[in-house]
């Protein structure tokens, strides 16, 4: 009996966590989306009308946030990888017996609350702060200069919230290119700058892959540095949707951008996806 439905065991395994994306993902979805399409008040309570014409409106009244988060998120992405790849490169080719000392620094920061980590980043970018202040005392910036409240504050409070998410993947993907490869490319009278973007790029490209996905979902959706680095000007979709649900008690219209949210992602993931050719990358 064991040995006619063995193929069946593997499958087994996947029920806990079936369970618990059933429990915590997809009850939730359903009840969201049942929410999006009701009208009413906390008051009056809500009842189900199939308001479908919630979506476009909320599209309509909200589409610069949602173009600025987007735009957040690919200058977030384009920066990570720019800042993370050297990193992950040196710690992968250069860092020897400190590797883990160098993981353990990029991670470090997850020891720390995300909001102490965000309110950090508001001191250090503060007008009469450690940088600003410093600048202005040697008289390089004028005294009304500030980055607080920019879109440059909240850009790069998302970039160092989530570098590690880019330079780990990268890392992993890195750290598997056989050198041998380089070297027999440098063999061959390739160049450094030859052999890196002919062999160490393309095969370090599962992790460009991943850690872009990693990166540019969060930063997306994120309303904690937009809130506190922020202001109203550089207000994302998050703390949209944050105040329609805590502030304003408006369900139905929240639920409806979260869900216009999610399918933008989807389809930006997709459409990247097929632009790397993600399939060739996770097969081979």
């Amino acid at each position: 009996m064991l040995r006619r439905f063995r193929w069946v065991v593997p499958y087994l395994f996947l029920i806990p966590g079936g369970l618990w994306l059933l429990a915590f993902f997809v009850v939730p979805m359903v009840i969201m989306a049942s929410v999006s399409l009701q009208t009413g008040s906390l008051g009056t309570g809500y009842q189900m009308t199939w308001n479908f014409g919630v979506y476009p409106a909320a599209i309509n009244q909200f589409s610069t946030q949602f173009l600025r988060s987007f735009e957040y998120g690919f200058i977030v992405t384009i920066l990570t990888l720019l800042i993370g790849y050297p990193m992950a490169y040196t710690i992968a080719f250069r860092g020897g017996r400190a590797k883990n000392i160098l993981l353990l620094l990029v991670i470090l920061p997850f020891f720390t609350s995300f909001i102490i980590r965000t309110l950090a980043w508001k001191l250090i970018l503060a007008d009469e702060g450690f940088v600003l202040g410093t600048l202005k005392s040697w008289h390089l910036l004028p005294e009304g200069f500030g980055l607080i409240a920019t879109p440059i504050s909240v850009i790069s409070g998302l970039v160092y919230n989530f570098l590690p998410f880019m330079v780990l993947p990268l890392y992993v993907a890195i750290e598997k290119v056989d050198h041998r490869l380089v070297e027999a490319a440098t063999d061959l009278y390739a160049s450094r700058m030859q052999a890196f973007l002919r062999v160490t790029l393309p095969l370090s490209m599962p992790g460009v892959f991943a850690g872009s996905l990693l990166t540019f979902i969060p930063a997306v959706g994120d309303y904690v540095n937009a809130l506190i680095l922020g202001s109203r000007s550089t207000r994302m979709i998050g703390n949209v949707i944050q105040d329609l649900f805590l502030n304003f008690n408006d369900f139905p219209r929240a639920a409806a951008l979260g869900f216009v949210l999610m399918a933008a992602i989807l389809l930006m993931v997709a459409l990247y996806a097929r632009l790397i050719g993600a399939e060739e990358l996770t097969s081979g």
